[in-house]
């Protein structure tokens, strides 16, 4: 990480105290110098970049821990749906003041995370800000020359296939801030505890990104909303989609949520922060995934198909009638 002075007590300090041991990768050079270096080792490196804000993208009395295992998952979930493996990434932290107990709960959560998938400190910056904290993390991973896959490329009859669960994470949110879900779930605090920590803890799917890599002709990350990543996925390939919002995959929790009317298929579909895979794949192919996604662990569901057109992609209920979805996504602005 550089070696500017922008905190008062000594930016150098802090990172030999908190970082420098989480730069285990000889391309850090043991943060000495202001660069790093990666080694394509005869791939493309695929660069990913997102920010998290406090207020914005997690609450302020959000454990230090989980702050910093979302700001690097969300950034590995990308390099998943792009098929890529991990390789390095670099850390830009705002702070407004040096909090020494945070700040060693946010390095321990953050070196877990690095050595469990993978990717590890190649560098970064630090500096002071009189606003909320913010946490950039720009990640690296590499795919075989010419693998990468894009959000654009589906084409018609590519059936629309998405992993986990859907909505949990938004709920888990409505938890947090006091809203009809938390009330719905008072007397069940392991649905509570589950949705919060799909919330705080993204599950980033990189045990699929080969598989993904192999068999899909689009990708992209849930991270603003099903119904909004998959708008995009559409309008950047020139199709469109006919979606089931009843094969959409909920968790038991969030199903029972709706069975309630504690919350609604709009919420579920637009909600934002799932970090799952959403991708195209010839029909033929299908099997493929899903029994990789098995082999892995890791739910995949159809939810339906690529068609010809252009527009948004179109919703129907189980009795196939339309729906119309006011909101798409969560907009960051």
């Amino acid at each position: 990480m550089s070696d500017r002075s922008d905190i008062p007590s000594g930016e150098d300090s802090l990172i030999a105290r908190y970082f420098k041991p989480l730069a285990t990768d000889l391309g850090a050079f043991g943060l000495r110098d202001d660069a790093a270096l990666i080694k394509a080792d005869g791939h493309d490196l695929v660069i990913n970049t997102d920010a998290i804000v406090e207020g914005v993208h997690y609450l302020p009395d959000d454990p230090p821990d989980t702050i910093a295992r979302k700001a690097l998952r969300v950034n590995l979930s990308d390099l998943a749906a792009k098929g890529a493996e991990p390789a390095g990434f670099v850390l830009t932290l705002a702070l407004r003041d040096v909090d020494e107990s945070w700040l060693s709960a946010f390095a321990q959560g953050l070196g877990e995370d690095a050595r469990a998938f993978g990717c590890p400190l190649l560098g970064g910056d630090t500096v002071s800000t009189p606003g909320p904290v913010m946490i950039s993390v720009t990640a690296w991973g590499r795919v075989p020359v010419g693998r990468m896959v894009h959000r654009f490329g589906a084409r018609p009859g590519d059936r629309v296939m998405v992993t986990g669960t859907i909505g949990d994470a938004s709920l888990g949110l409505a938890v947090l801030q006091g809203k009809p879900a938390a009330a719905a779930l008072a007397a069940d605090p392991t649905a509570r505890e589950m949705l919060i920590g799909r919330y705080r803890l993204p599950q980033p799917r990189n045990a699929l990104a080969a598989a993904v890599r192999d068999v899909a002709t689009a990708s992209i990350d849930v991270s603003d909303g099903l119904a909004g990543d998959l708008a995009k996925l559409c309008a950047a390939s020139g199709v469109t989609a006919d979606i089931e919002l009843a094969k959409i995959p909920t968790s038991p929790a969030t199903a029972s949520l709706l069975a309630r009317g504690a919350t609604d298929l709009e919420a579920i579909t637009s909600g934002g922060d799932d970090f799952e895979i959403l991708c195209t794949v010839p029909d033929d192919r299908r099997k493929a995934l899903t029994e990789e996604a098995l082999r892995a662990g890791v739910a995949v569901t159809d939810i339906g198909v690529i068609v010809a057109g252009e527009g948004v992609p179109r919703f129907r209920d189980a009795q196939g009638r339309a729906v119309t979805l006011k909101r798409l996504s969560f907009s960051h602005f």
